[in-house]
């Protein structure tokens, strides 16, 4: 999908360029400032925490000492509180994490968004920002500020809707997980409507699915909100198709040719695509919110949804 092939709209090798081995000169390359920006702004969110959490003044209700106590009032949670060193979940309510009873109860729709830009410890936030500059920065390259920042957004929102659905009011959560799986999920879509123009496709595809896999297995660890991540993926997947279409291959060649002689900008099949992702979107959505704000649980209808989220063992239980 990248790079700067020297013919418009060429096939080129997967070493040589993007993900799918895609190049063309034609392609318009975007300075990526939006995904540092959005770094920048969740690290001063987590220092904000920090501050209001004031371990050394506040304690903890399990008892113990603040971790990194040198910080002072930047000093973390003992560790059996928190082990991701960051703050308490009182802290992290305040702060505007996604809880059901207050979103549906006490008409705080705001955390469905407000809660993408928390995090609930160090490691999380670093896991988040490293994951984010990997992939944000490539498709920000590609397809500018606006495109990505909607995805972002929309599969935070997405996966925290799907997240108060289904945990109701058992957890807080918190984490911009959700956003990045909703980009992961608008590579696969991309890759899909794009399936003409790509070589190495299969190798693509199956590296993408690995890596999708991969992450949703973790998530079914406990402690992780999978259901922010599904929600999220499936978000950013329609959304792929939505906004990340791009012209057939020799599109870009022929431009320059009488009208007559034009091939069509995109093929029948992007369309039907782009037709389908788009109702699914407004009608998830739509449902969704409805059941959400009506105090319907997701599990009425999915009595097995509960194992996508974690999935009990000997070695540990999910209702902790």
């Amino acid at each position: 999908m990248e790079g700067g092939g020297e013919g418009k709209g060429r096939a080129a090798p997967a070493a040589g360029g993007g993900f799918g081995g895609y190049e063309s000169a034609g392609d318009r390359k975007w300075w990526p400032w939006l995904v540092p920006t959005v770094i920048v702004a969740c690290v001063a969110v987590f220092v904000v925490e920090m501050w209001v959490n004031d371990c050394p003044r506040h304690g903890s209700a399990l008892g113990g000492g603040c971790v990194a106590g040198f910080l002072r009032r930047f000093s973390f949670q003992p560790l059996r509180e928190n082990p991701l060193l960051g703050p308490s979940s009182t802290t992290l309510g305040k702060m505007g994490a996604l809880d059901w009873n207050k979103v549906v109860h006490q008409h705080q729709g705001w955390r469905l968004i407000s809660c993408i830009w928390l995090h609930a410890g160090l490691i999380h936030l670093v896991v988040n920002m490293l994951s984010l500059l990997f992939i944000g920065i490539r498709l920000e390259q590609q397809f500018g500020f606006v495109r990505i920042g909607a995805i972002y957004l929309l599969s935070g929102f997405g996966g925290s809707v799907m997240s108060a659905l289904f945990l109701r009011n058992n957890y807080i959560s918190v984490g911009a997980s959700g956003a990045l799986f909703g980009l992961l999920g608008s590579m696969l879509s991309e890759l899909l409507m794009n399936w003409t123009i790509y070589s190495n496709k299969v190798a693509a595809i199956i590296t993408l699915l690995f890596i999708i896999a991969i992450n949703v297995a973790i998530g079914i660890l406990p402690h992780a909100d999978n259901f922010a991540h599904i929600g999220g993926f499936l978000t950013g997947f329609l959304l792929g198709f939505v906004l990340l279409a791009r012209p057939q291959f020799g599109w870009l060649e022929r431009s320059e040719l009488p009208h007559t002689n034009q091939p069509p900008k995109y093929k029948p099949y992007q369309y039907v695509l782009w037709v389908v992702a788009l109702v699914l979107l407004l009608v998830g959505f739509t449902l969704s919110l409805v059941m959400l704000f009506k105090g319907k649980n997701g599990n009425d209808g999915c009595h097995w949804c509960h194992y996508l989220n974690c999935v009990p063992t000997s070695r540990w239980k999910c209702d902790t």
